[in-house]
């Protein structure tokens, strides 16, 4: 875990970024800290989903949703492998959100900025909704293109193929390509790939997910972790790029 006084942790052989030109960012509680209150919202709405679709009451319906996570990676993919529902009516349910609470975040605006070479948005959420919220934190301008979870077939993160699709849908070099992400089993298979990999925590803990998906995770697939996405950027990252 981190020190009072720290912020960011780097492993001892931990792939640098002078060689990066391609940063690719997960968006849910990665590009945003967990006050902005966008993924209870989004969780909710899942949660209704199942509700209305099976006749479920609440912890009935949240409890199967775990199970999905668990056995399926996501509520979608479960829901869709099993009962063929539409996967953009449940996106458009499970994204209808109130953005009134992200706000503006010129310090990560400006540090993603100052990254050299091209930045990409890799969700298991939908287009709309990376967008939405990226506008809202004043961001989106910065990203070339969202890869959503449309793009990779409805497979989601870790799964393999959906980062294989999302390398070759931009012609993206793992080798030479940095991954932002808050779950520390989805930089596995991007670790394999070549790419250096950052870990994002919450700086304290977000009481509407799992705490054991919000551990500074030290593991050999992990080459850094932040509690601070903008900080990390400016003060880790800019230093090893500059001449």
């Amino acid at each position: 875990m981190f020190l009072p006084s720290e912020s960011h942790l780097t492993a001892p052989n931990a792939r640098g970024f002078a060689d990066v030109d391609t940063w690719v960012f997960d968006l849910d509680n990665t590009l945003y800290p967990h006050d902005a209150r966008v993924w209870p919202q989004v969780n909710e709405r899942i949660t209704r989903y199942v509700m209305h679709l099976f006749g479920l009451d609440g912890l009935s319906a949240q409890a199967l949703q775990k199970y999905f996570y668990h056995r399926y990676g996501t509520t979608l993919r479960a829901l869709m492998d099993e009962w063929k529902i539409d996967p953009y009516d449940f996106l458009d349910f499970a994204h209808d959100i109130d953005h009134s609470s992200i706000v503006l975040d010129p310090a990560l605006g400006q540090a993603i900025e100052a990254l050299p070479g091209r930045k990409l948005i890799l969700t298991n959420g939908s287009r709309r909704h990376a967008e939405n919220v990226a506008r809202k934190l004043g961001i989106l301008d910065h990203f070339e293109d969202v890869f959503d979870i449309a793009a990779s077939d409805f497979v989601p993160k870790p799964e393999r193929s959906a980062y294989e699709k999302f390398l070759d849908r931009h012609g993206v070099d793992p080798a030479r390509a940095a991954l932002f992400e808050d779950i520390a089993k989805n930089l596995v298979v991007p670790h394999d790939l070549g790419m250096a990999t950052v870990l994002v925590v919450p700086r304290t803990l977000d009481p509407f997910r799992d705490p054991t998906e919000q551990e500074a995770v030290r593991a050999p697939h992990i080459d850094h972790i932040t509690n601070d996405l903008a900080g990390f950027l400016a003060e880790r990252v800019s230093p090893a790029l500059a001449p």
